[in-house]
């Protein structure tokens, strides 16, 4: 026998949803910012954030902690000199970018880490000691 049951949205969020709520308009971003596409992966310790930003000046990308957001900004610079013709495919991207993720979590501001490399900005965001999962053992009589 099949048993219907009644959907509901709410069910099938997970604790994710949070940054993607968080990221959307209107968080003080204007209409030609760019949304930056991240990844967003929860291990025990923390969070590994992954963003792709291919061809920017590291030190124009600003990031800051407050308030339990982390907020990734910047810019990429438009390259087009003067140029002799007509573009027949223009899809390369330029102008501000921006991200703001609110962790699900207290994490530890001062520890967070980041690094740049082949376009991957990572950045390493470690949960606060007592938001860690804790193993407690069973003791036998």
């Amino acid at each position: 026998m099949m048993k219907v049951i009644r959907w509901n949205p709410s069910y099938t969020m997970n604790r994710l949803n949070e940054f993607n709520r968080y990221g959307e308009r209107p968080n003080g971003y204007t209409d030609t910012d760019m949304g930056l596409a991240v990844d967003v992966l929860e291990n025990d310790s923390g969070y590994v954030v992954k963003a792709s930003v291919p061809g920017i000046n590291v030190e124009e990308v600003e990031i800051t902690f407050e308030d339990n957001v982390l907020t990734i900004k910047g810019e990429v610079q438009d390259d087009n000199e003067e140029q002799e013709g007509n573009f027949h495919i223009r899809e390369r991207w330029f102008g501000s970018f921006g991200r703001r993720l609110r962790f699900p979590t207290n994490v530890d501001a001062d520890a967070i880490e980041a690094t740049y490399e082949n376009g991957i900005l990572t950045l390493n965001v470690p949960k606060v000691e007592e938001a860690q999962p804790k193993r407690i053992e069973v003791k036998t009589a």
